[in-house]
């Protein structure tokens, strides 16, 4: 079957498309109903059917006679260590931390959370939270205790899994402290925390509440997989909202292996026993998809990486670690490439190593701006492929199909809506726009297996957010447009969330964070183009009337208040004070009109502005402070 008419068949009778994609995993009981509604209205996939996705990943394949294929290769040139996992010896830990969860009071439906770096346990806490039929919910390692304990009291954990430290670079980030800093901010803190000790770092333990790892797998007994619902809840994965609250992103146990098995055929065109690297955090939908779930569902080998593609210890490393591993296929975001070529720009690094495994890199996470991807396309011998998707789908929305067909590319298009996503573009009346006209993209409900069905324990938060602007549709809050020949063109957020290093973050709670400091009457923040990360936020602060501090204090102050709050990978690092802001008639800030400002010399006037003369005010206050354009360190 050729893509059209497998997009065409998923679209015009997606039960039956779906229900032959689920033959490809092994079911416990098979589904009784492919496609269903629950009592809120929800769509649900695969309702009967049982299964156990951590047995999808290793038990499987062991029974199938694949128990000493490597199922996870450990590559972290911070601590420089390399290790390699069979899959019956992932299988095996992985088993018996399930047994210590388990003594620890974990059981079915349990929450678990995970605040850990780039090392084997912690993808082998998120499998075991799977096999006991818990669910986990990984928090990104860079973020500080304030947006942890935010996460913890909304998931409410029996139990949370950390280490004694993280790796930067060279710096060396303790995490116990940040992890107990939460724990004493949260009203509903887990009743245990199982700590794994490295050799980089010690910590403090609090007696009957801690444990270490070692300790306790040294006794555990090994457990195995609990059956589970397909609709039941696999993990929860927190992303910003355009509130300081962030959702909780609800993902499920049946439609995520179907969909995550079917992407890796069909998109990716990643054979059983291939090796896979996607270059990402398990604190991301990235990590969690491709990282850990999809590449071991499929029997491919997953490559874990803890390191920078820059300064660990050079701009050679994403090379070498192709080259060393022999990945088939790779996947990252556009970032990590830019910081490459930024310290490397003619590639001369890439010649040291034998790339001839390579088959493919895709791109995700931000646009691909074509300045990158024609530097990629000049230095590789193999396609280089864009594509589009978010935390709340899963997999991707967008994709030139490597399994099933591989179309020409064009620059700044991830290509074609996949199979099971009907893609529209919408103006704001909610009519469909014409070809090549800019406008809403959204998402024909029902969404495709592996999407979110709801946000924990907010339902009307997830209609709110997702569902009530055009009725019928999944809105993406990205806008873009499809041309003459079926391409879709993504051109960036129509909310307030913006996307740093591909990391999706919340200005709405910058604001409020900026807010509360005593000098500020009212702010801004809005994301400018930067030339590595892709957007940076920057500040504009109105101050209190009779306030008495000066530009540079008021910034390293509101810079020192993001990075407590939020953390480092906000790279919130200007700040600059506006007599006023521009705002509608009805009071919003008009945060759109002031990114314009930084790229455009004629931006038209808002038709709802209160004052046209302050567009002139801020635009002088940008170039002289340096913001039209803004290029990392």
């Amino acid at each position: 079957m050729n893509f059209k008419e497998e997009y065409k068949e998923s679209i015009e009778n997606p039960t039956e498309f779906w229900k032959k994609q689920a033959e490809a995993i092994q079911w416990y009981t098979p589904p009784k109903t492919i496609l269903s509604q629950d009592e809120k209205g929800h769509y649900r996939w695969f309702s009967g059917g049982t299964l156990n996705t951590c047995y999808l990943a290793l038990d499987y394949h062991i029974e199938q006679g694949h128990g000493e294929q490597p199922a996870l290769i450990y590559d972290s040139p911070v601590t420089n260590t390399q290790k390699k996992y069979t899959f019956n010896q992932f299988r095996d830990e992985v088993s018996r931390l399930s047994g210590v969860l388990r003594a620890l009071g974990v059981e079915k439906s349990d929450r678990v959370v995970i605040y850990m770096p780039m090392i084997p346990e912690a993808v082998m806490g998120m499998l075991a939270c799977a096999r006991l039929g818990a669910v986990h919910s990984v928090v990104f390692g860079g973020f500080a205790p304030h947006e942890l304990a935010v996460r913890i009291d909304d998931a409410q954990p029996k139990v949370l899994l950390t280490a004694t430290c993280g790796i930067e670079l060279s710096n060396i980030i303790p995490y116990k402290p940040l992890v107990d800093k939460a724990l004493e901010l949260s009203e509903f803190p887990p009743e245990k925390v199982l700590v794994f000790e490295r050799p980089e770092a010690e910590c403090s333990m609090v007696d009957g509440r801690d444990h270490t790892w070692a300790s306790l797998m040294a006794d555990a007994k090994a457990v195995d997989p609990v059956p589970v619902e397909a609709t039941d809840p696999l993990y929860i994965l927190y992303t910003s909202g355009t509130t300081g609250k962030p959702k909780g992103v609800v993902r499920d146990n049946g439609g995520h292996a179907v969909a995550l098995k079917y992407s890796m055929t069909h998109l990716y065109n990643a054979e059983p026993g291939s090796v896979y690297w996607a270059g990402s955090d398990i604190g991301w939908v990235v990590g969690h998809s491709y990282i850990v779930y999809a590449p071991l569902i499929n029997r491919c080998t997953t490559v874990l990486f803890e390191g920078k593609p820059v300064k660990t210890p050079d701009a050679g490393t994403f090379w070498r670690v192709m080259a060393e591993h022999k990945v088939n296929i790779m996947f990252t975001a556009p970032t990590a490439f830019r910081a490459i070529k930024k310290e490397d720009p003619d590639g001369m690094l890439k010649k040291k190593y034998d790339l001839s495994a390579l088959k493919m890199l895709f791109l995700a996470g931000e646009r691909l701006d074509p300045p990158t991807y024609e530097w990629l396309k000049g230095l590789l011998d193999c396609p280089v492929i864009d594509h589009w998707w978010q935390t709340e789908t899963g997999w991707p929305i967008a994709c030139n199909p490597a399994g099933i067909e591989i179309f020409p590319i064009k620059s700044g298009s991830p290509t074609f809506p996949v199979p099971g996503y009907k893609v529209e573009i919408l103006d704001e009346s909610g009519q469909e726009v014409s070809t090549g006209e800019t406008g809403n993209i959204v998402v024909k409900l029902p969404l495709p297996p592996g999407c979110l069905p709801t946000l924990w324990r907010d339902d009307d938060r997830f209609h709110e957010s997702y569902l009530s602007i055009y009725p019928g549709y999944y809105v993406t809050a990205d806008g873009g447009y499809i041309d003459k020949d079926g391409y879709l063109f993504v051109m960036g957020r129509t909310d307030d969330v913006i996307n740093v290093a591909g990391h999706r973050l919340s200005t709405g709670e910058m604001e409020e964070i900026i807010g509360g400091h005593p000098a500020v009457a009212e702010c801004a923040v809005t994301g400018l183009t930067d030339e590595l990360k892709g957007e940076v936020p920057v500040g504009f602060v109105v101050l209190k009337d009779g306030v008495n501090i000066s530009n540079e204090q008021l910034e390293k102050e509101i810079v020192a208040l993001i990075r407590s709050e939020i953390g480092a990978v906000a790279s919130f690092k200007r700040s600059v004070v506006v007599v006023r802001l521009p705002k509608t008639r009805s009071g919003k800030i008009l945060r759109k009109t002031i990114r314009q400002l930084a790229k455009e010399k004629n931006v038209p006037t808002p038709p709802t502005i209160d004052d046209p003369k302050i567009l002139d005010e801020i635009r002088d206050v940008m170039e002289t402070e340096g913001l039209t354009e803004i290029n990392s360190d």
